[in-house]
């Protein structure tokens, strides 16, 4: 039973992507074409990047359900991903088409509840339809964090505690559908993510030293990212790329951890290129986020 849903499970036929803002759909793209796969993006306009025109592509806006739907069928793409950042239009202020219309009721339930009570909604419509939604890893595996040293540099012991106190953190904001990311600095917790997101959440915690208010002097603390637990990993899986070690960097850390195997590293060679030449940590551990502890 297990190899025939294996079996079911995997790629067969042209992918189609569903692009959001940031470079991963490309890599995605990238991927699926190495792989002899045909595709087809259909790139949200106002969030994905210009760069997708390379390849195979529908723009679509935000409420034009009918004409995303058109574009797969007319490509064949009962494959999905769905990758990049988007914000969480407003169904005020947006123009729908019939396909919106005619799912409207579903439309208005995404305005409530967390990021993944919303993403995992979508997962369920478009299963519904006949989709298969897949993870970006089933593309492009080689885009997951392993376990162990990513670069040059190790954490220490004192590090070590803080990776382990982030985790418990990550863990508990995930209950709750809230982030997937939390900053701890010898013990003290400075930031836990929220809808701002990484990079802003970096952002305070860079303001926070700039203002003498962070604990100690020179690079410590750690950035950690997980998933949440129980979370729609095919369409959420955590993302980290140089940006985040720059801006990790700014905010007077000494490394960053993320769960391995469940958190994709964008830029691979530029991400680990940068902790190495800012002296940062950058490690892969396992995510006990099953487990009590």
């Amino acid at each position: 039973m297990a190899f025939l849903m294996a079996e079911q499970d995997k790629i067969s036929g042209p992918l189609g992507i569903i692009a959001g803002g940031g470079g991963l759909p490309c890599v995605i793209a990238e991927a699926a074409r190495a792989r002899g796969l045909p595709l087809h993006i259909v790139g949200i306009r106002g969030e994905a990047s210009a760069a997708i025109e390379r390849f195979p592509h529908t723009w679509v806006k935000w409420g034009e359900v009918g004409k995303l739907f058109d574009a797969l069928e007319r490509h064949e793409c009962h494959d999905l991903v769905i990758i990049g950042a988007v914000t969480r239009p407003d169904l005020a202020n947006i123009k729908l088409d019939l396909g919106a219309v005619r799912n409207l009721p579903f439309l208005i339930s995404l305005g409530m509840g967390g990021d993944d009570h919303v993403l995992s909604s979508v997962v369920r419509f478009l299963e519904k339809k006949g989709y298969r939604v897949h993870g970006a890893d089933e593309v492009a595996p080689e885009l997951l964090a392993g376990e162990g040293p990513l670069g040059h540099h190790a954490p220490s012991a004192e590090d070590q505690a803080d990776i382990a106190l982030a985790f418990k953190v990550v863990k508990a904001l995930g209950r709750l559908d809230v982030g997937q990311a939390a900053v701890v600095s010898k013990g003290y917790v400075v930031a836990v993510e929220a809808a701002e997101g990484t990079d802003a959440m970096l952002e305070r915690c860079a303001a926070l030293r700039k203002s003498g208010r962070a604990r100690g002097r020179g690079l410590a603390g750690v950035l950690v990212k997980a998933p949440k637990p129980g979370q729609e990993e095919r369409v959420d899986l955590p993302t980290i790329g140089p940006e985040t070690v720059n801006k990790a960097v700014a905010a007077g850390l000494a490394g960053i951890a993320v769960a391995a195997g469940q958190v994709l590293v964008a830029e691979r060679d530029a991400t680990v290129d940068a902790a190495n030449r800012h002296g940062l940590f950058l490690v892969g551990q396992r995510f006990p986020a099953k487990s009590g502890g």
